[in-house]
């Protein structure tokens, strides 16, 4: 162990190892301690150490007091480890510690954005005594990169972006903990013996409002039945259809008369209308883009995009995900990325093609003040995860694609006239793909070609029919559109969506790819706006996110927005407080309620009781048990012991026995509860597929 050193801090072990790679001028010293390690070299004449964090090693807490009462706001930061589940960051903590004594000098090197700098802001004032650092800034975990953020090493800490994200933590805190409390302890005078924690938060809760809204008009929305006239046409023993021009016809006695007006008459090509249109090639991908594409293009949940494309950027393969940003600015090096990528098999053709061209990329508005776009660095891919290489995969052929031509495309249109009666047939086709060649099985294109036609021509009617249909009701959110609402509201940020919808689906709040309400999530929603609606007030959360960015700006101090916070929250918890009776019993009814449906499982096949999930009190296993076992009825089955289990409500079409939904492998698999069903042979098969 060297006497004295510059002590490098990073945010996780990985981007520890590839710093000290990129900068190490002599031989790599590791040096384990209680399961944690740093790194020891030289470069020139100076000894470094990099230290890894593993994310936060500080978090908020309440300073303990008698009770579990509110508001509550002494908190003061902890060491991560003193929480369940985080015990494992202990050693990371006591390994910076250790080493702070022999260091005479700091920089830190984590992550570039406001997490980023709370976790190096407090590693620095809770474990080095110091107030400030020098900061490396880097996008990308490659050595040239890593070489030149050090080279170029800042005096300071970002200040301001420290000040906004501990400004956050405060906010998220003491909204989170305070509106929690008020739930959970309304509740408990009527839950009997059970204690229950509703988690409700300062974003969560305006994100579950507007998610409820949704889940109420939709159920509010009246069908209108209309209808509509299909005509079918032949042309070179080819059928191609044509709709009326009333796209709904509101009346069905009119589209009787027309119907019967138009049977057994020839079609007559009335006009042709032919238009071209170019694409544009898309924009480079900001963290709400690549979270919406992954989703559109794998069923990636937002959470799980991040994961992935976390595990990317520390394997150096791109840069920083979590961006506002669509600028890739030439600084960049077009030339050497695509070159590193015309090494890989897949990529050599398209990145050759684009390497004999001028390279200037479609940019959008957006900017993002510490991040570019996403993009790949040219590193070569080794042992990727099925799911890393289709996130990598995309976000190659993304980049490919903002320096591609616009795609041409043509659009036609043939009126035709049946008895004076207008039906029309559309087609359109890519006349020139453009851009679409390098984003191909990533763009979705609907090629519907149609015939050359002249005006006057006689077409045989193949076929003519009316269809009765109803208008539909407004769409859910997915989980990637209301990701992008969130954006456009200004409610959480990139660091901290996914994490809040995967929140409301943990608490049981939300369910279903179409996000669905729950019963419990509408009553949550709709008890706070009735009796508190400040909580689930979207403007009054926008309003606190200007605010932090004026904090980040140095417009406005942190303890100012604090400060307005609590009071806001005082106010919100005595008007709580004044009907926390009333919540109390309304939330506990939807809560017992919900319970009893997530453990319905159907109807006993032997008594017609209700079958339900059991926990054995003895063995703490599951089964299914019957609601008449008191009343004699001995029908059990067992159930898998691990992962998620909801009843269907639905009988096996073989046997009779309800059926189940199990969750195996991230994925949803039907099942029966009957164990000796002739059904669980082909289940079994399909499962290990």
């Amino acid at each position: 162990m060297v006497k004295s050193y510059r002590l490098i801090i990073s945010e996780k072990p990985q981007a520890a190892l590839r710093i000290a790679t990129a900068l190490a001028e002599s031989k790599i010293k590791k040096i384990s301690k209680k399961g944690a390690y740093w790194l020891e070299f030289t470069r020139g004449n100076e000894r470094i150490v990099v230290v890894p964090a593993v994310g936060h090693l500080l978090v908020l807490n309440t300073i303990r007091g008698e009770g579990w009462d509110y508001p509550e706001f002494d908190t003061e930061w902890v060491p991560t480890f003193s929480r369940k589940g985080s015990e494992f960051t202990k050693k990371y903590y006591e390994n910076i510690r250790f080493l702070v004594k022999n260091a005479e000098s700091f920089v830190i090197a984590t992550d570039y954005d406001t997490e980023g700098e709370v976790i190096g802001y407090n590693i620095l004032r809770f474990l080095c005594n110091q107030n400030d650092a020098k900061r490396m800034k880097f996008s990308t975990l490659v050595k040239d990169d890593l070489i030149e953020a050090y080279e170029n090493v800042v005096g300071h800490i970002d200040h301001g972006q420290a000040e906004a994200g501990l400004t956050r933590h405060y906010l998220d805190f003491h909204w989170g903990i305070n509106t929690t409390r008020a739930l959970t302890l309304a509740m408990k005078d009527f839950m009997k013996n059970a204690f229950v924690v509703v988690s409700s938060g300062r974003v969560q809760s305006p994100t579950l409002k507007i998610l409820a809204d949704k889940e109420i008009e939709i159920k509010k929305f009246i069908p209108v039945p209309y209808w509509q006239l299909i005509l079918k046409w032949l042309h070179d023993k080819k059928v191609i259809e044509a709709v009326y021009e009333e796209d709904k016809i509101w009346k069905k006695d009119k589209a009787s008369r027309i119907l019967e007006e138009c049977k057994n008459k020839d079609a007559i090509v009335k006009d042709l209308e032919k238009k071209k249109h170019k694409d544009l090639p898309p924009l480079p991908l900001d963290t709400t883009n690549l979270q919406t594409e992954a989703y559109r293009c794998f069923g990636f949940s937002p959470r799980q995009t991040m994961s992935v494309a976390e595990a990317l950027y520390n394997q150096a393969l791109i840069s920083y995900p979590r961006t506002a940003s669509q600028k890739l600015p030439a600084k960049i090096g077009y030339k050497k990325i695509l070159q590193g990528l015309s090494k890989i098999k897949e990529f050599k053709e398209i990145s050759q093609e684009l390497l004999s061209k001028p390279l200037k990329p479609r940019e959008g508005k957006k900017t993002d003040p510490a991040h570019v776009a996403i993009y790949p660095t040219g590193e070569m891919p080794k042992g990727l995860t099925n799911q890393q290489r289709n996130l990598y995969r995309l976000i190659v052929k993304r980049f490919f694609s903002v320096f591609g031509q616009p795609a041409i495309r043509e659009s036609t249109k043939v009126i035709l006239s049946v008895n004076k009666h207008i039906f029309i047939s559309s087609g359109t086709r890519t006349i020139s793909p453009g851009w679409y060649r390098y984003y191909d099985e990533f763009v979705k294109l609907g090629e519907q070609l149609l015939p050359e036609l002249k005006k006057g021509q006689v077409l045989k009617v193949k076929d003519l029919k009316m269809e009765e249909k109803e208008t539909q009701p407004p769409k859910r959110y997915s989980q990637a559109s209301i990701i992008r609402e969130m954006e456009k509201l200004g409610l959480g940020t990139r660091a901290t969506r996914a994490g809040i919808l995967q929140t409301l689906y943990d608490r049981g709040y939300v369910e279903g790819r179409s996000i669905e309400v729950t019963d419990f999530g509408q009553k949550v929603v709709q008890i706070l706006d009735e009796h508190c609606p400040r909580i689930i007030s979207v403007e009054l959360t926008k309003k606190f996110e200007r605010e932090m960015e004026l904090v980040e700006e140095g417009k406005k101090e942190r303890e100012e927005i604090i400060e307005a916070s609590k009071v806001v929250l005082i106010e919100i918890l005595e008007d709580f407080k004044k009907n926390q009776d009333k919540i109390g019993e309304s939330l506990s009814k939807a809560y017992i309620s919900f319970k009893r449906e997530q453990k319905f499982i159907g109807k006993c096949p032997e008594c017609k009781g209700d079958l339900r999930i059991i926990t054995s009190r003895r063995t703490g296993k599951r089964f299914v048990g019957c609601s008449n076992y008191k009343n004699g009825c001995r029908f059990s089955t067992p159930l898998p012991q691990s992962g998620s289990i909801k009843g269907l409500n639905k009988a096996c079409d073989i046997c009779g026995f309800p059926l189940i939904a199990v969750r195996f492998r991230r994925k949803w698999f039907t099942s029966c509860t009957n164990m000796k069903c002739p059904s669980k042979e082909n289940q079994n098969k399909e499962n290990k597929k």
